[in-house]
Formats: C-alpha cells, sequence, structure tokens
C-alpha cells in the first residue's frame, strides 16, 4: 500500500480520498493494515463476507479491462497505464454495452433506470 501510493503520488500521503477495496484476508483485515492505511489517507473498504460475487464482479472488470483495452495498445511502463486508464475506464462505463444491462453500457442503464 505504502508503495503503491509512493509511485501514483509521489508522496506519502493521498491528495484527496481514496478508497482501498479488498476481501478479507487477514493480511487486509489486520490493525497494522487499518494503521497504516489510516496514515496515507486511505479508507479501508471490504467486500462482503461470504459474498464470491463480489470478487467476480472485480475480477470480470479486470479481465474487461486487459482485453479490451491494455492488449491493444503498447505499454512501455506504469506511467503511461496511468495515463490511458481514465480513458480506458470511462469508456468501460460510458460507451461500452454490457449483455447483463441490455446492452447498454453502465452509465447508460443508470439513466434510463433513473
Amino acid at each position: 500500500m505504502i508503495a503503491a501510493v509512493e509511485r501514483r503520488f509521489r508522496t506519502l500521503k493521498v491528495p484527496h480520498r481514496l478508497e482501498w477495496l479488498s476481501h478479507n484476508g487477514t493480511a487486509y483485515i489486520a490493525r497494522q493494515t487499518a494503521q497504516v492505511a489510516a496514515a496515507l489517507g486511505i479508507d479501508l473498504l471490504f467486500t462482503p463476507v461470504r459474498s464470491p460475487q463480489s470478487n467476480s464482479m472485480s475480477e470480470a472488470f479486470v479481465k474487461t479491462l486487459k482485453r479490451d483495452y491494455a492488449s491493444t495498445v503498447i505499454l512501455p511502463d506504469a506511467e503511461t497505464i496511468l495515463t490511458l486508464l481514465p480513458e480506458w475506464i470511462d469508456g468501460y462505463c460510458e460507451v461500452d454495452p454490457h449483455s447483463g444491462l441490455k446492452f447498454r453500457s453502465p452509465r447508460e442503464f443508470l439513466r434510463l433506470s433513473a
């Protein structure tokens, strides 16, 4: 967690609210982990206990980003990935149709459901 914050923000404190989502493994729920997260300015969030659906959704999201976005460009370093990631996530949420949402993007589905 410390290394990720240092690499991303070049400091030991996040500049804005940041959430770290993980499962309920021993290392993630340990008091020391919570203390480090608090010192870094990170809010810890956990998937529901005994909820494989939560893990499946996050793994599917990562798999889709790798397959549909990361595999289509040359990625020489982490900086390039971090630069492209917001555009990929926006495309995933705003443009790409999802079969589970009647072939609408997530944002389109939410707008039509409201």
